[in-house]
């Protein structure tokens, strides 16, 4: 089994989009007027190399750590929640769609990484549809919601259940071949083009095929058999450490323009106590990601699976770092009084905020198996995609 790989590309990929950050928030209120990201910064993105970040190694990514990817994903979300978003969906699809399928799909996905020959992928895998087996593959039918990026992708990740076996599968195809529906009128994350999509009855091949909670790679290193489940965690907890440090940060700026003026509030022993708390929990939520990922990564790099505690752990502390977030929004926007209200980047970070919170990955059921598992009150319970499923 593969060793984890940390990757030394980290480095200069940071200086890259350092080097990109002042055109993302430049752009971000357009993005959030059309709906997507703008054209000019997805081309930036993918000039920068960002979406190498989660493809394998082997076949010309970058294959970066958790801690890596976690590091890039908050860089990015701290320039534009929306734009961190929506990169951190399609470089994960894009990089775990990689790993997972054989050499025919990625003679056809990509065929020169190096020089971004590659696809740009996309799409929905907890809400299902339907698959029908056929010659060569399944046709596929569904109505899908959330495909955050796909404005960025050429190709769609869509899950769907096998009517003949019972099992949930992976496809991916061309964008082109299925039906985006322009529905995505929301109050935050405006510019992710987290669109619906529908198929019907779509043809695809088994070469583009895989089981939604396999561990077993085809191509890349150890990083990848923790599965999409883990993989998504990374994700989202990078996405919240770079939206409440941009949120703590903002709150700083406007202090400092405030102070000294009459009755500021900011002026009071009350607000130097509770952004020292907004600070403590954000910095908290830090520290116990990097400690829960290097212990994974300890274990990776053994070239051992994460165990059933591990994986209980990285989706008990991706919960808490989201609403330690959320609490550290609530903060800023308390004491950022009106400024808060107007259009702005304060406004729009406390929607985009809002809007993260809502992901089934941070969600009530998630926290409760997390606690029935520690309690000691489901033995022998294992993690499948993200459902914890008890012993017999």
């Amino acid at each position: 089994m593969n060793q984890l790989h940390v990757s030394d590309e980290f480095d200069a990929l940071m200086a890259r989009l350092d080097a990109i950050a002042p055109l993302i928030e430049e752009t971000a209120e357009e993005g959030e007027a059309a709906g997507r990201v703008p054209d000019e910064t997805a081309a930036a993105l993918r000039e920068s190399g960002a979406f190498k970040v989660g493809i394998p190694r082997e076949l010309g990514g970058y294959e970066f750590s958790p801690r890596q990817v976690i590091d890039t994903i908050a860089r990015l979300s701290y320039a534009d929640a929306s734009v961190g978003w929506a990169f951190m969906a399609v470089q994960m699809v894009t990089g775990t769609t990689a790993a997972y399928l054989g050499p025919d799909a990625v003679a056809d996905l990509y065929p020169d990484v190096g020089t971004g020959g590659h696809a740009l992928i996309a799409g929905q895998g907890t809400k299902l549809g339907t698959a029908v087996r056929a010659d060569g593959g399944h046709r596929v039918s569904g109505h899908w919601h959330f495909a955050s990026g796909i404005s960025m992708a050429t190709h769609i990740h869509t899950a769907a259940l096998c009517a003949e076996t019972g099992e949930v599968l992976v496809f991916t195809l061309p964008k082109d071949r299925a039906t985006l529906v322009d529905n995505w009128d929301v109050m935050g994350l405006r510019a992710t083009s987290s669109h619906d999509y529908v198929c019907d009855d779509l043809f695809v091949p088994s070469s583009h095929t895989y089981g939604i909670a396999t561990t077993e790679t085809r191509h890349g290193g150890a990083i990848y058999r923790m599965g999409l489940a883990n993989m998504a965690g990374i994700c989202h907890t990078g996405w919240a450490l770079g939206v409440g440090r941009r949120l703590l940060d903002e709150l700083k700026a406007l202090a400092a323009k405030k102070t000294g003026s009459p009755h500021a509030t900011v002026d009071t022993q009350q607000f130097y106590a509770e952004y020292a708390e907004a600070e403590a929990k954000l910095r908290a939520s830090r520290a116990w990601a990097m400690e829960v990922w290097a212990d994974s990564e300890a274990t990776l790099d053994r070239g051992e699976l994460l165990d059933t505690e591990q994986e209980t752990l990285t989706r008990l502390m991706l919960t808490t770092t989201t609403w330690s977030v959320h609490a550290v929004g609530q903060t800023v926007y308390k004491w950022a009084g009106t400024a808060a209200l107007r259009h702005g980047v304060l406004q729009r970070f406390f929607r985009d905020l809002h809007a993260g919170t809502q992901h089934v990955t941070s969600g009530p059921v998630v926290l409760q198996n997390c606690g029935k598992l520690l309690s000691g009150l489901a033995p022998g319970a294992h993690w499948v995609f993200l459902d914890l499923r008890e012993a017999p």
